[in-house]
């Protein structure tokens, strides 16, 4: 999460040194974000046009699985031609690292709207509703299924969504990917066969629609939120929560979200539905007014500016920041949104918190014992290389729903559960760096007085010597996934750059008892940090 004052557009950011200059013949501008799969790169072609040019990963570029998977639904992909979706305008699926390019489109992603703007009104929805199943229906007539439909995977023009990310999800689905423990797709929009390991179909597109049309109308997922096994579980036995879901919309919602496959309506039967209704009427147009003014406002003035840069453009001049142009999905580490980080990209600044206690007159500087933290890095990675040479030796499997499995507290081995307990869950705020989180008490205190904490400084958390944290891949994250990255790949700093999105990151306590996921709400420099903690007790 960036320190960006509230309301500020996320933008691209400039190249590194790292970063190549052009790749396939394109121009690189700036980049984009990063998600699991890859970086993602503002280029334009030679006359001129905004794409979105996305780089694989160098590991999965070694992998001959995934090359030919990747190869094989970017062709697919290319016959997609719907008009509300992300064209992919061209490809390097045998350069020595694959890439692929689609159409750059500057609007914001639907969970950022949302973030930003609260719900949006019933016409909004049903419209968004006929364009994405429109969308859908010109993937699934290409022989493709999404697998990985999701707020961040639609982005929103000033004529229509947009739909992006669309089969490359598929690429992921091999063996020497998912054999890691990775998982395809989004928990909280997730089918319950796909979340069940089974084969999916259209129709597993159409519930994620329903989980997506519930979520943009009432600023909640439909299965709720929490650790993704719980999201998973309900999603397979639970009905969903629609009571925050308008009226005009429930049914439309609730038949999208059916169990059983066959239960759930045809992309054809959505758009007929929302003809029917009449906010729409039979002609559904994406004409001045579909998006509340707010939203509207913020399309066109990122759409006014997603020309090519002049010669004095500069990344973070106010061109559209494309942040959620994918690659985070198809590996299921998000959502989501999936999400590597989309470093200092944020899509939510909380309100301003409550003026904070009166505390010492002395300028904010970290103590000695967080400075002496800081110095602390990354442990080597030798421990992460070996732990995964020991998972290929014993045909790691990938963790699916059932049983509900948790690893226990010092990585020995599968325990219930029921091992892990949720406590509670709470947002708490540090004016300043002379207050700190005590994870333990669940409470803001002055620093250096809490046992088991959380320090903060400018620009990143500060963890205690005998703890230490993991940050994902993704967005979900509970107590197994907690122990296992921990066990596997610590980190004992956190930078809020890493935590875009609300990316989690958690803490382990040092007898191993208490598990805290913590998420960055909005960090401001030298200024209040807000957070989001639901902690979790061992039995």
């Amino acid at each position: 999460m960036s320190a960006q004052p509230s309301g500020a557009r996320p933008a691209p950011t400039a190249l590194s040194a790292d970063d190549p200059r052009e790749i396939g013949g394109y121009r690189l501008h700036a980049r984009l974000g990063a998600g699991g799969m890859g970086v993602v790169y503002l280029a334009h072609t030679p006359g001129g046009r905004p794409i979105a040019l996305k780089v694989v990963r160098e590991d999965f570029a070694g992998d001959p699985e995934f090359r030919r998977r990747f190869a094989r639904e970017v062709a697919s992909a290319r016959r997609i031609h719907g008009l509300f979706t992300a064209q992919v305008v061209d490809s390097g699926v045998d350069a020595p690292t694959p890439w692929l390019a689609t159409a750059y489109v500057p609007g914001p992603s639907l969970h950022q709207a949302v973030q930003r703007h609260g719900p949006l009104p019933v016409r909004t929805v049903l419209l968004l509703a006929a364009g994405i199943a429109e969308a859908l229906d010109a993937i699934h007539r290409a022989g493709v299924v999404h697998r990985d439909l999701k707020p961040a995977n639609v982005l929103l023009a000033e004529d229509g969504p947009r739909v992006i990310d669309f089969g490359i999800a598929r690429a992921a689905d091999a063996g020497a990917l998912t054999g890691t423990g990775l998982r395809i797709g989004t928990a909280a929009f997730m089918a319950p066969e796909q979340a069940l390991g089974r084969p999916v179909s259209p129709a597993t597109d159409v519930f994620a629609l329903g989980a997506l049309l519930a979520y943009v109308s009432s600023g909640e997922a439909p299965f709720g939120t929490g650790p993704e096994s719980a999201a998973l579980y309900r999603v397979v036995h639970e009905r969903p929560d629609l009571a925050r879901v308008p009226h005009d919309l429930r049914d439309l919602v609730a038949r999208c979200l059916a169990k059983r496959p066959e239960d759930r309506p045809g992309t054809a039967d959505l758009i007929t539905a929302v003809h029917a209704h009449p906010l729409v009427g039979p002609r559904p147009e994406f004409t001045d007014g579909w998006l509340p003014r707010s939203i509207g406002g913020e399309v066109a003035g990122r759409t006014e500016t997603a020309e090519r840069p002049g010669p004095g453009w500069e990344p973070g001049s106010g061109s559209g920041s494309g942040s959620e142009l994918g690659f985070e999905s198809g590996l299921g580490l998000e959502s989501g949104p999936v999400s590597l980080p989309v470093y200092a990209q944020a899509t939510l600044t909380a309100p301003e918190p409550p003026s904070p206690p009166a505390g010492p007159g002395t300028p904010a500087v970290p103590s000695p014992r967080r400075a002496a933290r800081r110095r602390g890095g990354r442990r080597p990675a030798l421990m992460l290389l070996a732990a995964f040479a020991v998972l290929a030796a014993l045909g790691g499997a990938v963790q699916l729903l059932a049983p509900f499995r948790e690893a226990d507290g010092s990585g020995g081995g599968p325990v219930p559960a029921s091992s892990y307990v949720l406590g509670d869950e709470v947002e708490l705020t540090s004016p300043d760096a002379t207050y700190e989180f005590d994870l333990k008490a669940g409470k803001v205190v002055p620093a250096d007085t809490a046992a088991w904490y959380l320090a903060r400084d400018a620009s990143e958390f500060v963890l205690p010597e005998d703890s230490d944290a993991f940050v994902p891949t993704g967005y979900e994250l509970g107590p197994a996934d907690c122990v296992r990255g921990i066990e596997t790949g610590p980190v004992t700093r956190v930078a809020y750059a890493d935590l875009a999105d609300e990316r989690p990151f958690c803490v382990r306590s040092p007898d191993g008892l208490d598990l805290v996921v913590v998420r960055l709400v909005e960090a401001r420099p030298d200024g209040p940090v807000t957070a989001s903690f639901a902690r979790y007790h061992r039995k």
